[in-house]
């Protein structure tokens, strides 16, 4: 399962969540899904957004999780 990392790259940049969604052009219901991970999609425009905001590859906001059964997903 993947799940995104903004929540902890903003701590480890010393941003808030509150300064990211004010650069982004989104609700803020819809912005708090998506870095609460309460979200099953993403755009790819948000993804692009967030990644140069954060100044970071779009591969290094998601990290892969154990699924229910405690095996890693690869599908």
């Amino acid at each position: 399962m993947l799940r995104l990392r903004i929540l902890e790259i903003l701590q480890e940049q010393n941003h808030t969540k509150y300064w990211l969604y004010k650069q982004m052009d989104m609700s803020y219901q819809n912005f708090n899904k998506i870095v609460n991970n309460e979200t099953s999609g993403i755009k790819f425009d948000n993804l692009d957004t967030i990644s140069r905001l954060l100044h970071v590859p779009v591969g290094e906001l998601f990290e892969q999780t154990e699924d229910d059964s405690g095996q890693k997903s690869y599908q």
